[in-house]
């Protein structure tokens, strides 16, 4: 893993990829600086924070685009299997590299709250609070983009799906608002994501009897509980929008409040797809 993580950094630091990814981090958070605490005189650091978060949805994909199709395109992905090390090890050296360079201009960012706090009255918990989970969220979110790398050899492919699902997440909760709230439209909702589950399942395990079991057997669930109470799924879509939200979740920090489950959601989601990442290695494996 060691050697992963040696070499995915010094290909990092050649890579022109890595500092358009700083930079373009620190300029949004820098602009926020300005609008916020500079402009607007407000003592919230936090606040630049949530303007932020926005960047993630194209810098997360243009950092992760590479990590695992890049391998796949060139076919060196092949000389990773014959080294001795694990599937597991392999997807956590990659992914390590990737929050050591994210670490670098986030430890930049780390000074602002200090420097602002000689101006004025900053509340040094709840920055240091709202970065340590700003650290977590992109973490997460780059665990997503190294999943997505995972399934293709196209760099271009795996950045433009990565904007799209970051970007879904980060407005679901305003799309929440406008989608249908009725049992009939939740239901329906949930056929549609068990049919994706089913689909990735027989994508990364190749076994369609897996893959159609657990998809048949969720439907069934869904169905009887629409039909045993339906009143139960009214407003379930929208509630699934806006908590599955990794953007929503962070504004609790951003209020001054330490959500630790928050945290253990992020963390949840990094394990996830690191563990459908490195699935996705094990079935091109053996395939």
């Amino acid at each position: 893993m060691i050697a992963v993580l040696k070499h995915e950094l010094k290909t990092y630091f050649h890579s022109l990829t890595t500092y358009v990814f700083g930079a373009l981090l620190l300029a949004f958070v820098g602009i926020g600086s300005v609008l916020y605490n500079i402009q607007a005189a407000v003592s919230n650091f936090e606040f630049v924070l949530s303007f932020g978060s926005l960047i993630f949805v194209i810098i997360v994909p243009i950092l992760t685009m590479r990590v695992i199709a890049e391998e796949r395109k060139q076919k060196t992905d092949q000389l990773l299997y014959s080294l001795p090390i694990t599937t597991s090890q392999v997807v956590l050296g990659k992914y390590l590299s990737l929050l050591f360079i994210y670490l670098i201009p986030l430890s930049l960012i780390c000074i602002y709250p200090l420097i602002f706090s000689r101006f004025g009255d900053v509340y040094l918990l709840t920055a240091y609070g709202s970065i340590l989970a700003f650290f977590v969220m992109g973490s997460a979110l780059i665990a997503i983009g190294v999943f997505i790398s995972s399934l293709t050899e196209n760099q271009g492919f795996a950045a433009g799906i990565g904007i799209a699902i970051i970007l879904f997440n980060y407005y679901s909760v305003r799309l929440s608002e406008y989608v249908s709230s009725t049992a009939l439209g939740s239901v329906i909702a949930m056929l549609v994501l068990i049919l994706g589950l089913g689909t990735l399942i027989r994508y990364l395990t190749k076994n369609n009897h897996l893959a159609y079991g657990i998809s048949i057997l969720l439907a069934a669930v869904a169905l009887i509980a629409y039909f045993v109470d339906s009143t139960r799924l009214e407003g379930l879509l929208p509630s699934i929008m806006r908590k599955l939200s990794l953007f929503e979740r962070f504004h609790a920090f951003v209020n001054g409040i330490f959500d630790v489950t928050a945290l253990v959601y992020y963390l949840t989601v990094i394990v996830f797809f690191l563990f459908l990442s490195v699935q996705s290695l094990e079935k091109r494996r053996y395939s």
